[in-house]
């Protein structure tokens, strides 16, 4: 709502142009194909069962300990995240989640926050970890072999520490036995349809990134051939995931678009243009923490979708210093993780939680954020300039 009103107002208030403003809009347009691929997916692997299916499974692996179930949600967070983008996590991984502590009969929070921090700590493992990496780099993506030789101490420190920090904030929790008296679910021959579209929907998207071509409209394929699939021995599932998709989501990253845009016309890109292009003077470590943690606060304030779009306009112009670049890029995946309006992901990952009935308010995030957060962030960051050297 507040997205949608604040870009109209730009629009009725003549500081952007009608034609602007649609032209903003259609500036997402591989994102809204993403994002509303994953949801389908998601939307049917709840309703043929899949959730239950692999709640059950995860149980019963867990084999009665708490801190076992918290490591295998954890790795299978990465999994998740490294080849299907953190917003995956957020829309599957995370109700699969809710219905194992469930039928665990174990404290919920601990295991949700670990869908919701991997998701933003795993982000920069590949590009297409997190679809803000494709904004920030833009037309200077890395090749995959650069992207790793990059990217790939900082990810590991990124999800180690926020794995202790997180394992730290949780053990009270975590302390205790899971109930093991789960019955068993069987996954129905739909379910199995669901199951290998989303596998295979991984595996073509990392491809699709091999070869640069666009994911939003990858994935959408994707989940447009198991929903017809699906849908051609079952006529309600047209309705069902209809009405269950929440297309609101759409609303909120058109409108942020349209925000940034408006930041473009009142000259604040040109502001943080010469802020990074400054960074270059400075020493080194003080200009990785400068680049890393003022994207990291301000994905924070606005949503790292839009910060990540001024990030990417304002480092467009800038040659060589690649050790800002990722900095930079670090701090636009990782910041969010301090509270709640940090990233897309996070939001989907509220929507989740609401939709299985689990409020979780935006203090209880934030003091889990406030210690999770910047030890993985200062980690990362330094190992930036250790890989640069």
């Amino acid at each position: 709502m507040w997205a949608v009103c604040g870009a109209l107002l730009l629009g009725v208030s003549g500081l952007l142009s009608w034609r602007a403003v649609a032209v903003a809009v259609g500036r997402g347009t591989d994102v809204y194909l993403f994002l509303t691929g994953m949801m389908v997916l998601a939307e049917l692997a709840r309703r043929e069962g899949l959730f239950e299916w692999v709640a059950r499974h995860a149980v019963g692996a867990a084999h009665g300990s708490r801190w076992r179930l918290f490591g295998l949600v954890y790795g299978v967070g990465i999994v998740v995240t490294t080849v299907l983008s953190n917003d995956a996590t957020a829309v599957v991984l995370t109700p699969a989640v809710a219905a194992a502590v469930r039928k665990a009969k174990a404290e919920p929070l601990p295991y949700l926050f670990a869908c919701a921090f991997i998701a933003n700590a795993a982000s920069f493992v590949l590009p297409i970890s997190n679809p803000a990496n494709l904004v920030v780099f833009a037309d200077r993506l890395p090749t995959l072999g650069r992207w790793l030789a990059s990217f790939a101490l900082p990810s590991l420190l990124s999800i180690g520490a926020t794995y202790v920090m997180l394992a730290l904030a949780s053990r009270k929790n975590l302390a205790g036995p899971l109930a093991t008296d789960v019955e068993g679910v069987a996954l129905k021959p739909s379910g199995r349809i669901t199951l290998i579209g989303i596998v295979a929907t991984a595996v073509v998207l990392v491809v699709a990134s091999t070869l640069g071509a666009p994911l939003g409209v990858t994935t959408c394929i994707c989940g447009a051939i198991v929903f017809a699939a699906i849908s051609a021995g079952d006529r309600g599932t047209m309705r069902d995931v209809a009405v269950s998709i929440s297309w609101s989501v759409l609303l909120l990253v058109a409108g942020l678009f349209v925000l940034v845009a408006g930041m473009d016309k009142t000259g604040l890109l040109d502001v943080t243009r010469q802020a990074v292009e400054g960074l270059s003077q400075w020493p080194p470590w003080a200009a990785m923490l400068a680049a890393g943690g003022v994207p990291a606060l301000a994905a924070n304030a606005m949503n790292n979708l839009p910060a990540g779009l001024i990030a990417g306009s304002s480092v467009t112009s800038l040659h060589g210093h690649d050790a800002v670049r990722s900095a930079i890029a670090v701090g636009i995946d990782l910041g969010p993780n301090l509270s709640v309006t940090g990233s897309l992901a996070t939001v989907l990952w509220l929507i989740a939680l609401r939709r299985e009935g689990i409020a979780v308010d935006a203090w209880t995030f934030l003091r889990t954020g406030m210690l999770v957060m910047p030890p993985a962030l200062l980690l990362a960051l330094e190992s930036i300039l250790v890989t640069m050297r």
